[in-house]
């Protein structure tokens, strides 16, 4: 039986969250008082018009910016709640390091490394044994279809793609709790596109709870719960339940399902006026 919000295992919490900006003088706030919950193994999707408020509340929750007013809360898998707007700077690192992954649009690649150092320095910030580490490391390039061979390319060696595909490598490295990816896929071709999603939708159907930004229908439908933004607060969400495949492909046993799964989205954001 599908699990109802009720059941699930509430993993972020924020109160009354506030973001302001001032700009030539003049203060602009993004987000309003946002009150709102992230649930263990969900795939939640952020959606909204352009100043919606949308990667400014991306970065609050994943600790990457601080709000201006209200408070963030992690209940961590050691069944601990952290108030980590309360942290300072190094405490906030560190909570990052520990329970936090993040993918940009931008892949952030660090030039002068290859792909498996540049997954490996990131987990060589929490992990002290270098050759468990690289196992790893090596084992999650595998899955995401980076071969032994393609290991020592750097950045300028590889497509968009596979950058981008070492760059969720990167983010899940260090196993954390809440996967966060700003338009992931952006800056990426059709095909490309397609392959990134399928990485996430993978780690999700896996336990991999993950928060996306998206200003596209294709990368929405990976959601099961589709939160929209306007002018800073919540105007509305929908649970639109597990990813069945691909709404277009005949191959797909679903294709029914996919189809109105993809309807009930659309119908959705069409009525939030996206």
């Amino acid at each position: 039986m599908e699990n109802t919000v009720s059941e699930k295992k509430r993993i972020i919490h924020t109160k009354d969250l506030c973001k302001s900006f001032t700009t030539g003088g003049v203060e602009q706030q993004v987000l309003k008082d946002l009150d709102m919950e992230i649930y263990k193994g969900d795939f939640t999707v952020i959606m909204g018009n352009s100043g919606s408020g949308k990667s400014t509340l991306l970065y609050a929750l994943s600790g990457m910016d601080r709000p201006s007013m209200g408070a963030i809360e992690y209940e961590t898998a050691d069944e601990e709640t952290t108030k980590i707007t309360g942290f300072n700077n190094d405490q906030l690192a560190r909570f990052r390091r520990d329970h936090v992954g993040f993918v940009f649009q931008q892949n952030y690649l660090n030039d002068s490394m290859s792909a498996l150092d540049n997954v490996m320095v990131v987990g060589l910030l929490k992990h002290s044994n270098r050759r468990e580490l690289a196992a790893k490391a090596k084992e999650l390039l595998e899955r995401v279809e980076i071969t032994e061979g393609d290991w020592d390319k750097f950045p300028t060696q590889m497509s968009g793609g596979m950058q981008q595909r070492v760059a969720v490598v990167r983010g899940v490295i260090n196993s954390p709790e809440v996967l966060f990816a700003d338009e992931p896929t952006g800056a990426l071709n059709s095909q490309n596109t397609e392959n990134v999603l399928n990485i996430m939708s993978d780690l999700n159907a896996e336990g991999q709870s993950i928060v996306m930004v998206t200003h596209t229908l294709a990368a929405a439908e990976r959601g099961n719960r589709i939160i929209y933004l306007a002018d800073g607060v919540i105007s509305d969400e929908l649970d639109l339940g597990p990813y069945v495949g691909n709404y277009k492909d005949e191959s797909n046993p679903k294709i029914d399902e996919a189809k109105q799964r993809h309807k009930k989205l659309k119908d959705f954001l069409m009525d939030c006026g996206w």
